[in-house]
């Protein structure tokens, strides 16, 4: 069974093609800027090398329309025709309280995803977008949605209840949903398979470390607290948002800086964090270079964004009645070493010990903690796109 899994943006569309037989990736890829002028198309070949074709891609469906030709181009093709893709699996970002699990997609489905539209403006119509195109160009196809906050469905309401009127509750359904929840289930999951033993007894930490970050406790395999929130602003300093910040601190800045709500949103979600510290760049390596160049901004960045991570591991081992296996994945979790041992450095007394030279790698499933660490610590890196195939395969053949 070929699936093609898409992943669509505001103004991108990630896609892979999966052969399920093999679970092997036979294409992958991915259009950006779409709506402007330079928009382009990047793919891998099969030899490894990367190529750009530059094309005006103004909306959703033609960029999925030209994913789909070149999949099946002579030049570049990796299947001979279309009909060879036997159902395409979507990211889907915001599904509320509606959907604890991935689902066929029917029109059922999608008007109550689309009435979550409030809770994830700029990605749950971008998600609907690429839904639309495929049902355009490949009508007979079924589609599967796999939801972001899906995995964190099962975690107690005293955990994600905000401690506001309740009525906002029951009115708008303000409450933490969290996200990266594919990621999460795939690494929970991955974690105990690569490690032989059984997700029932075990008590996980999760930590999906990139330019955005959440981490999740997660007990017997399933999602027992989350740091992202009703947004993915909540929790730990990422790349371009702040975490968690003072809710007086922000109606504070709005007075002093004359900002209205699109304004605070704006300067939380992509003015802050490294950036907003650092005030150079949000990338973690320009930020890691920095720092061991001695710039003084670049270490108070560092340093405040691998304490959040070990705040979070803290709070979770206690949430958890202590931790079994802490996971590190995500762009920043799997390959760079000295976040990894900053954030497990102080916890020797939960029965942490890394091993230094185990911990130099990058990108590889591995245990960096020594063999008589109490907790296990383990590289795992994430394949939401493996975990989205794998889901449509498992609906379909129900």
């Amino acid at each position: 069974m070929k699936v093609l899994v898409l992943n669509c943006g505001s103004s991108s569309i990630k896609y892979k093609l999966f052969d399920m037989e093999q679970k092997s990736v036979i294409a992958q890829g991915g259009i950006e800027k779409i709506g402007l002028k330079d928009s382009f198309l990047k793919f891998t070949l099969p030899s490894g090398e990367k190529k750009i074709l530059e094309k005006d891609i103004p909306e959703h469906t033609v960029g999925v329309e030209f994913i789909l030709q070149t999949l099946t181009s002579p030049e570049y093709g990796a299947i001979k025709s279309l009909d060879e893709i036997n159902a395409v699996g979507h990211r889907m970002v915001h599904g509320g309280e509606k959907f604890s699990e991935s689902v066929l997609l029917t029109q059922e489905v999608l008007d109550a995803f689309t009435a979550c539209n409030d809770l994830a403006p700029l990605h749950n119509p971008a998600n609907l977008k690429g839904v639309r195109a495929v049902e355009a160009i490949l009508p007979n196809v079924p589609q599967i949605g796999v939801f972001d906050t899906a995995f964190h469905q099962t975690m107690p309401d005293y955990a994600y209840m905000y401690a506001v009127p309740y009525e906002l509750y029951t009115k708008y359904g303000v409450r933490r949903y969290g996200f990266h929840g594919t990621s999460h289930r795939y690494v929970s999951k991955r974690v105990c398979e690569f490690l032989g033993v059984s997700p029932e007894g075990k008590r996980i930490i999760t930590c999906h470390i990139g330019n955005g970050g959440s981490i999740s406790a997660i007990k017997d395999g399933k999602c027992q607290d989350t740091s992202m929130g009703l947004t993915p602003l909540e929790g730990l300093m990422m790349g371009t948002r702040s975490g968690d910040i003072d809710g007086g601190a922000v109606s504070y800045i709005m007075d002093k800086e004359g900002l209205d709500s699109a304004g605070i949103s704006n300067l939380l979600n992509k003015k802050s964090g490294v950036l907003g510290v650092f005030g150079e760049s949000s990338d973690m390596r320009d930020l890691e270079s920095a720092a061991a160049a001695g710039n003084p901004r670049a270490i108070l960045a560092e340093k405040m964004y691998f304490y959040r991570i070990k705040k979070y591991i803290g709070a979770y081992a206690a949430a958890l009645g202590g931790v079994d296996i802490i996971v590190f994945t995500g762009g920043v979790g799997e390959n760079q070493a000295s976040c990894r041992a900053a954030a497990c450095e102080g916890l020797e007394y939960m029965g942490i010990k890394l091993d230094a030279e185990k911990n130099k790698v990058r990108g590889e499933e591995i245990v960096i903690s020594t063999p008589d660490s109490k907790v296990q610590v383990v590289v795992i890196p994430t394949d939401e796109e493996l975990m989205i195939a794998s889901d449509t395969v498992a609906i379909l053949s129900k």
